[in-house]
């Protein structure tokens, strides 16, 4: 199966990127999955190796330490570990929508004083966009800022935060001017660090994608020096929240296309096995118009990321190529979840089998990074913003 989906070839060193992660990743992450997924439980020890890889800096440019990889090369990692065990993604991936906020729109002073601690995971965070009454919506948001001489005091609740309970700091979004018209203009960014007023709440219990912590955090008086304002400007945080989640929605798209690949990758071996009526049942017609929709899927949602992916590179607007990916990749991730468990039959119900897994954590994707009724929203406006009369 193709792991360069783009009209130009990998480089050998990207080449060896990403054949070094996808050996890690049937290597550590395979053996340990279910486990850790069943128990609910932190996986401490993947974390320390992903930080060992550099992941946490994937996509931070090497001046701070990171790797500086390409969102073509980023995606394809992403995929490669979905394939196996979408969760961890899930940690890095929102570190790295933290860092990318500095990154492009922090202050030099920002960007040289956190950037390369976010590169090799000393700090380990992500971003705080969500609230209990707020999230495709974020203008909607009710968290606070209020200046105080050379502080602000931030008060409010954020919830659906990945890394909330284990992560140290986070990107949040709050209102600065609650009274401002449109409303984005009176929305900021700000790099907050657990300590007096800023705790993880709980930890929410979910359906699929366990392992990995989803935690509500409160804001109570919390106090950060002004220096702590991403950009250094108020009322620009709506954009630069925005602006992240291009690659946030690039690597949704890769994880859903990733669990789309994994469950065929199943379902193409269990076919072989699996005998019914004196044959495998990869020899009965059903199974193969089956299989055939699943790959079809799996390619298709691969040059989707691979347009929006080389897109971002270029430093275009991609929101219209990236909700596209997003949209059909996670779709596809439900779609070839679902058809696997049908391939497997009651084998599926058993957590002795990986397919069970990929079928209760594909479903976040269609919801992650804006829900996939928003991107049809999205992919139509640019459509019509392109191709005016």
């Amino acid at each position: 199966m193709s792991t360069n989906p783009t009209n130009h070839p990998a480089t050998d060193e990207q080449r060896e990127i990403i054949d070094s992660i996808e050996r890690w990743a049937e290597r550590e992450l395979r053996p340990v999955a279910r486990r850790f997924d069943h128990a609910d439980e932190y996986p401490a020890e993947i974390v320390a190796q992903m930080q060992d890889l550099g992941l946490f800096g994937a996509t931070i440019a090497p001046e701070y330490g990171g790797l500086g990889l390409d969102a073509t090369t980023y995606a394809q990692i992403v995929m490669k570990i979905s394939a196996v065990w979408m969760a961890p993604v899930g940690i890095f991936n929102s570190h790295l929508i933290m860092a990318a906020c500095v990154q492009r729109h922090g202050t030099a002073e920002q960007k040289t004083r956190w950037l390369p601690k976010f590169a090799t995971g000393e700090i380990r965070g992500g971003i705080g966009l969500t609230e209990p009454n707020a999230g495709t919506d974020l203008q909607s948001i009710r968290a606070v800022a209020r200046r105080d001489g050379d502080s602000y005091v931030i008060d409010g609740t954020k919830t659906w935060i990945t890394n909330g309970v284990e992560g140290t700091a986070f990107a949040v979004l709050v209102k600065t001017d609650p009274e401002a018209q449109p409303r984005h203009r009176g929305m900021s960014l700000f790099l907050c660090e657990k300590g007096p007023g800023f705790a993880a709440a709980k930890k929410l219990k979910k359906l699929g994608y366990k392992a990995i912590d989803s935690a509500e955090l409160v804001f109570d008086n919390h106090r950060v020096s002004a220096d702590r304002l991403i950009g250094g400007v108020e009322g620009r945080g709506f954009q630069q929240a925005v602006g992240g989640l291009e690659l946030g929605r690039i690597n949704v798209a890769a994880r859903g296309a990733g669990i789309a690949e994994g469950a065929l990758r199943a379902a193409v071996r269990y076919a072989q096995e699996r005998q019914t009526f004196g044959k495998p049942i990869a020899q009965h017609q059903a199974i193969q118009l089956k299989l055939a929709d699943m790959a079809t899927r799996v390619e298709a949602a691969r040059l989707l990321i691979a347009q929006a992916a080389a897109k971002y590179d270029t430093g275009e607007r991609c929101d219209l190529e990236a909700g596209m990916a997003k949209l059909f990749a996670s779709e596809a991730g439900v779609e070839n979840s679902l058809e696997a468990m049908r391939i497997f039959g009651g084998y599926s119900y058993s957590t002795d089998f990986d397919v069970e897994r990929y079928y209760r954590d594909a479903p976040l994707m269609c919801i992650g990074e804006g829900t996939n009724e928003m991107q049809r929203i999205i992919i139509a406006r640019q459509l019509i913003e392109r191709n005016p009369l």
